[in-house]
């Protein structure tokens, strides 16, 4: 694919793709953002790239929208199992329905490849060992169920000249500018520097793949710039297969990071069918370019330091920042509807 590529980023002003909009700039592409600006007063800090961009909801997107598009990378979505399970219906409408639609408008302006940032929630509860990307899948929640039934739409059309890509990304941490405090290492760092406590919320034997959001945006990059034999129609774990860490590491993680923080577990804290292990050697096989970075220790020290630095507080980290706290608040002011669109804007101009 070679550099300076059009790329269209959805969900570019969102937690991943606030990074990934910069990474893709500093690689020599041209970038532009489709969003509903939902979370733009999740504000962590203000270092979010200035790209052309619409502010549209994904469901509104029209082929006149993509014309001129070459890569499509698709971030915009319903984020997490909380926000997922307020409403399955509507997960599915968003990140189902919207984003095949979506694909199917993109083959008509003419777009290439379309990378579909999955999720590798898909796997579930899988407690009986190691999973790739051959493995059986088993989604324990809508929005893992979402995930996969994009998949199968985007599989189905496929062709000579439209290559759909499904990167199946570990569990996110790492710092924003739209930070999201519901990610299980980002919220243990939280909890401790905002409680002084390292909060467990089960009983921390589960397995989860994480992965930082800076390694998950070179991972589109990767893609994106990759040969079309290489990736066309392909599933790729994104991870590092030695990046799978029991909850309870975690936590130990988090307690050696931030002086003084004391291990506490809930009281209704109790396993979590959410359990697996993912190997993730298919793309450091076929993409050398793609390289994990980051680890949890070096991740929760970045985490904690910005959280220092910023002087966060628990009202912030457990409304604004928190993704389901948010939309409630939203929906409570009359600036969110109950589909979950943005009905009302702040002061703020939007460029096209």
């Amino acid at each position: 694919m070679g550099v300076n590529r059009r790329i269209l980023v959805t969900g570019h002003n969102g937690y991943i793709g606030s990074i990934l909009t910069g990474i893709l700039i500093d690689a020599g592409h041209e970038v532009s953002g489709i969003d509903s600006y939902m979370f733009e007063d999740c504000t962590f800090q203000p270092d979010i790239p200035d790209v052309r961009a619409l502010r549209k909801d994904i469901r509104d997107v029209t082929r006149e929208d993509l014309e001129g598009v070459e890569v499509i990378c698709h971030l915009a979505a319903i984020s997490n199992d909380p926000v997922g399970d307020l409403n399955p219906k509507l997960t599915d409408e968003i990140n189902h329905r919207a984003s095949v639609d979506l694909a199917r408008m993109a083959i008509e302006a003419g777009v290439e490849r379309f990378i579909f940032s999955s999720s590798c929630s898909i796997y579930g509860s899988s407690p009986g060992g190691w999973v790739d990307e051959e493995s059986e899948i088993n989604p324990v929640t809508p929005y893992g169920w979402s995930k996969i039934n994009v998949e199968e739409g985007l599989r189905g059309l496929a062709s000579d000249d439209f290559s759909p890509v499904f990167l199946r990304n570990a569990t996110a941490y790492g710092v924003s500018a739209r930070l999201r405090s519901d990610l299980v290492v980002n919220n243990m760092v939280g909890y401790a520097i905002t409680q002084g406590r390292v909060f467990m919320k089960s009983d921390g034997s589960p397995w989860r793949p994480l992965i930082h959001i800076e390694d998950i945006a070179r991972a589109f990059l990767a893609v994106a710039e990759a040969p079309r034999e290489i990736v066309h129609n392909q599933v790729f774990n994104v991870g590092g297969t030695t990046e799978n860490y029991q909850i309870r590491e975690v936590a130990t993680i988090v307690e050696q990071t931030v002086p003084g923080a004391a291990f506490e577990m809930a009281t209704s804290a109790g396993p979590d069918i959410r359990d697996y292990r993912v190997n993730c050697d298919k793309i450091a096989e076929l993409l050398p370019s793609f390289q994990v970075r980051w680890d949890v220790a070096s991740g929760a020290r970045e985490l904690a330091d910005a959280f220092d630095r910023a002087g966060l507080r628990e009202e912030e980290f457990l409304g604004s920042l928190m993704r389901i706290a948010h939309i409630k608040r939203q929906q409570e002011l009359g600036l969110l509807d109950t589909s979950l669109r943005v009905v009302k804007t702040h002061d703020i101009a939007t460029r096209v």
